[in-house]
C-alpha cells in the first residue's frame, strides 16, 4: 500500500514505469494531465509541478495564471496498459496557488470542503454510483451513434456482442484498485452499465473519472467508442448515473435506526427534506449538459417529478429495501456527464441542509408517477424537475446553499459556461427543426 513519497519512488523503480500522468479535472469535469519522465517524479511529489491555469477551461485569467499540481499519492496507480514500449503510472493532483493555499476553482477541493462540514457534524458520506453508459460504432475512425450490438436488460451472447469487452473493463479496473461488484448489458441497444462497491465521496469521485477514461480507453482499443452522453439516441432509454447515498457516524450508519417506522432514522428523512428543498438548484450540477434534459423525460424510466418513496422507481428518490449498514438513499437524476466532484458536493450540502434544519420530507409516494396526470400530481404537491439547462441554472441563481458549496469562483465560471452552452443550443437551427418546417412554412 502506498503511505508515503518513499513508496511511490520504489514503486516505480520495482515496476520499471516510465512515465507519469499527473491527472485533474476542470470545472466540466474534463480529465486534464501533464505527462512527467520518471526523473521528475521525486520532484513532483515533493514541491508539485507548475503550469498555466488560464489555459484550463474555468480556473483563473491570463494575469494570474500560475498553478501547481500537488500529487494525492493514495491515488498511484499503474494503467493496465502499457504506452510507448513502458510502464505509465497515474496520480490524481490537488491544485493549489503558488503560495500554498488550495485553488478555490478546483472540483476537488470543492468536494473536500464539503466534506470537512459534514464532519462537523459528525458524519461521512459514501456515495456508490451506478454509471451506465454505450459502446457505439466507428466509421472512418469517426464515433458514430449507431448501438454496437442490439441487446437488452441482462441479455447473454451472442445477442450482448460486448460481454468480452465489459470484461476487459472490469479487468482493468480490478487492477487499478476497484472492487466491481457486477457488470451486465443494459435496458437499450449498445447500452452497458459496471457497478463498483461504495467508498466516501471524494474516492469514488475518483473512480468515477478513472472508470470514464477506462473504459473509453479500452473501447477505442476494441475499435468502438464509448459515450457517456445521457440521450444520445432517440426513442430509447438513456444513461443515468443513479448515486446510493449513505451517511456513517463512526461505524454506525446514521440513516439506519431499528427503531423507527421502516428501520430508517430521522437522519434519513431529514437529508431527504434537503435534497427535494435544493434539487432544482443542484441539477444544474448533477445534470449539466443540454442533452442532459432529453434524458428525463416521462416514457424512459428516468426520474422526472420531485417525490420519494420506498421502493417506487418512478420517484426521484428511492430507500431500497436493504437495512442495517446496507441502508442508503438512492438519487436517480443524476447523469454521466456531470463533474462528480462537484455533484457530490451540492448533492451532501443540500442533504445537510436539511439534516441540520430538520426539513419534512412529506409522506413518501406509493404510486406510479408516469402515470398521474398533472392535475394529480399538483393535488399531491408533486413538482417537476426543471425541463432545461436554461430553468435549471436559473434555479441554481438564487439557491444560497447551493451556491455556497460550490463556492464564489465556481458558481461564477459554472453559470458563465453553463449560460453560454445554452444559448450556443439556442440560436443553431436544428435538424428537426428543418425536417418539419422546411416544406411547409
Amino acid at each position: 500500500m502506498i503511505k508515503t513519497n518513499e513508496d511511490v519512488l520504489n514503486s516505480i523503480e520495482e515496476d520499471k514505469v516510465r512515465f507519469l500522468r499527473l491527472q485533474f479535472v476542470d470545472i466540466q469535469g474534463m480529465i486534464k494531465n501533464v505527462g512527467i519522465p520518471v526523473s521528475q517524479a521525486e520532484k513532483a511529489l515533493k514541491s508539485g509541478i507548475s503550469f498555466d491555469g488560464s489555459s484550463i477551461e474555468g480556473f483563473v485569467r491570463i494575469e494570474e495564471s500560475d498553478m501547481v499540481l500537488k500529487p494525492d499519492i493514495s491515488t498511484y496507480r499503474i494503467l493496465p496498459w502499457d504506452v510507448s514500449g513502458g510502464k505509465v503510472a497515474r496520480i490524481i493532483c490537488d491544485v493549489y496557488k503558488p503560495n500554498g493555499k488550495p485553488f478555490e476553482g478546483d472540483p476537488r477541493y470543492v468536494l473536500k470542503r464539503a466534506m470537512k462540514e459534514a464532519e462537523k457534524l459528525g458524519f461521512v458520506m459514501n456515495t456508490g454510483p451506478e454509471i451506465e453508459f454505450f459502446l457505439f460504432e466507428r466509421k472512418d475512425g469517426e464515433a458514430t451513434n449507431k448501438p454496437h450490438d442490439f441487446g437488452g436488460y441482462f441479455d447473454f451472447p451472442p445477442i450482448d456482442r460486448a460481454e468480452e469487452i465489459r470484461q476487459n473493463i472490469v479487468v482493468a479496473l480490478e487492477n487499478m484498485g476497484f472492487n466491481i461488484e457486477a457488470s451486465h448489458h443494459e435496458v437499450s441497444a449498445g447500452q452497458h452499465e459496471i457497478d463498483f462497491k461504495y467508498a466516501d465521496a471524494l474516492t469514488t469521485a475518483d473512480n468515477v473519472i478513472t472508470f470514464k477514461f477506462v473504459t473509453k480507453t479500452i473501447a477505442r482499443m476494441n475499435h468502438l467508442h464509448a459515450s457517456f452522453m445521457p440521450k444520445p439516441v432517440f426513442g430509447i432509454n438513456g444513461s443515468g448515473m443513479h448515486t446510493n447515498i449513505s451517511l456513517f457516524s463512526g461505524e454506525r450508519n446514521a440513516l439506519y435506526d431499528e427503531m423507527k417506522e421502516h428501520e430508517v432514522s430521522d437522519t434519513l428523512r431529514y437529508f431527504i427534506g434537503g435534497l427535494k428543498k435544493h434539487v432544482k438548484s443542484f441539477t444544474a450540477i448533477t445534470n449539466p449538459i443540454v442533452n442532459s434534459y432529453k434524458r428525463i423525460v416521462p416514457g424512459y424510466e428516468a426520474p422526472v417529478y420531485v417525490a420519494w418513496s420506498w421502493a417506487n422507481r418512478s420517484s426521484l428518490i428511492r430507500i431500497p429495501a436493504a437495512r442495517g449498514l446496507s441502508t442508503r438513499i438512492e438519487l436517480r437524476s443524476p447523469d454521466p456527464s456531470c463533474n462528480p466532484y462537484l455533484s457530490f458536493a451540492v448533492i451532501l450540502m443540500a442533504g445537510l441542509d436539511g439534516i441540520e434544519n430538520q426539513i419534512d420530507p412529506g409522506e413518501p409516494t406509493t404510486h406510479n408517477l408516469f402515470h398521474l396526470n398533472d392535475g394529480e400530481r399538483g393535488d399531491m404537491g408533486i413538482e417537476s424537475l426543471p425541463g432545461n439547462l436554461k430553468d435549471a441554472l436559473d434555479h441554481l441563481e438564487t439557491d444560497i446553499v447551493v451556491r455556497d458549496a460550490l463556492g464564489d469562483h465556481v458558481f461564477r465560471d459554472f453559470m458563465r459556461l453553463g449560460r453560454a452552452e445554452w444559448d450556443a443550443y439556442r440560436v443553431r437551427v436544428h435538424q428537426w427543426e428543418l425536417d418539419r418546417y422546411l416544406n411547409i412554412v
